[in-house]
């Protein structure tokens, strides 16, 4: 392969890569702070196979009122730690100042063993899901990564500096 068709193919590859970056930035970084939506990936199997693990989730507002039986809604579970859910909605109550439901993941054999009651008049409600882009962040929640990141990379530099110190034939003298 000639020289300068190494270089072209090299650019086209970088450029292209380059402009993924820069979509990826904006989809899942800015345009969640201004653009009405949010994204979130989804950490477990509970809403296979229509949203399997690693699946980025776009939510849009809701109001509130206009929730309905069958459509997935992304909020915090009322009981345990708090965290955060996308379920599906089996049950929607209007109940004084919110609404009381009931969800149920899709893979999951009976519903969500709570009744939340929501007090927003804003909910949020997967609109769009993108397969597969949240694998990255699921690699980086792995346990093995977490080792790597706060054992590994400290020893490994710490060696790297203490042989740089007593390498032999190390001078200090710059001429």
């Amino acid at each position: 392969m000639p020289l300068g068709v190494a270089r072209g193919a090299s650019l086209l590859v970088l450029t292209a890569v380059t402009v993924v970056a820069v979509a990826a930035l904006l989809l899942l970084a800015i345009g969640p702070r201004t653009g009405g939506y949010r994204t979130l990936t989804m950490l477990s199997g509970s809403m296979r196979p229509a949203y399997p693990p690693g699946a980025v989730l776009i939510d849009r507002p809701l109001a509130a009122s206009e929730l309905r039986v069958g459509q997935v809604l992304t909020y915090q579970i009322p009981v345990e730690d708090h965290r955060v859910v996308s379920h599906r909605v089996i049950s929607v109550r209007a109940s004084g100042d919110g609404v009381d439901i009931q969800t149920k993941g899709d893979a999951n054999n009976g519903p969500d063993p709570w009744v939340a009651h929501l007090r927003a008049s804003r909910l949020w409600v997967v609109r769009a899901a993108l397969p597969r882009l949240g694998w990255p962040l699921l690699w980086l929640r792995s346990p093995r990564l977490h080792r790597v990141l706060l054992y590994w990379i400290p020893a490994s530099a710490l060696v790297w500096l203490l042989v740089g110190l007593w390498w032999p034939g190390r001078t200090d003298d710059p001429s």
